[in-house]
């Protein structure tokens, strides 16, 4: 009851409700969102040219969210990301690339610099969104969301972690950095999920 009671308190801060109460940090912003969030369709994120997109556009489409580095020994994987969304993206199947520098310092590069290096290396056609981080003080709310909120909790352990998510929004399952976008068990598990309707 009294947990409740200053969960209730905390979320009323940001909406002005609290009079009299110190602003909230952004960092507490951030982890609010993410306690409130259902969904991933919840979040907005800039595209790799800074544009806002909203995740909800990707409604109805199974997606595997990537954290990903320019400089890692598993920046390979971009291949295999490649080959296996050209094979499933006419069912409706979408890789979501979002670079990150938490690991190693592993993608020091600008957006523009990481945008040419994945057209020019790897020729990479699926979204790629602009650097956030993904662990740490200054985690983006998207990963307080799938680290802390969605059924596959548990920090992020390196570049190339991927989540998967269903045509509704809802994220069924989580591969470790070192397993291969294109191994059997990532392979089955979005036929799987894309065979759901």
């Amino acid at each position: 009851m009294f947990r409740h009671f200053l969960v209730v308190s905390a979320l009323t801060i940001p909406l002005g409700l609290g009079v009299g109460l110190p602003a909230v940090s952004a960092e507490q912003e951030g982890q609010l969102m993410a306690a409130k969030t259902t969904s991933l369709y919840d979040f907005t994120m800039d595209d790799i040219d800074g544009k806002p997109v909203n995740l909800g556009s990707y409604k109805g489409k199974v997606l595997l969210v990537v954290n990903t580095a320019s400089l890692c020994g598993n920046t390979p994987q971009y291949t295999d990301l490649e080959t296996i969304y050209e094979q499933y993206r006419d069912k409706g199947f979408e890789v979501l690339a979002f670079p990150a520098n938490n690991f190693g310092q592993q993608e020091p590069g600008t957006n523009a610099e990481i945008k040419g290096f994945c057209l020019t290396k790897y020729s990479v056609s699926f979204p790629l969104f602009s650097k956030i981080s993904v662990k740490g003080a200054d985690k983006h709310p998207l990963y307080q969301y799938l680290t802390e909120q969605s059924p596959f909790p548990g920090e992020v352990e390196w570049n190339f972690q991927k989540y998967l998510v269903d045509r509704s929004g809802n994220v069924v399952g989580r591969f470790h950095h070192r397993t291969k976008p294109l191994s059997p068990e990532v392979v089955k598990e979005v036929e799987r999920v894309l065979e759901v309707n």
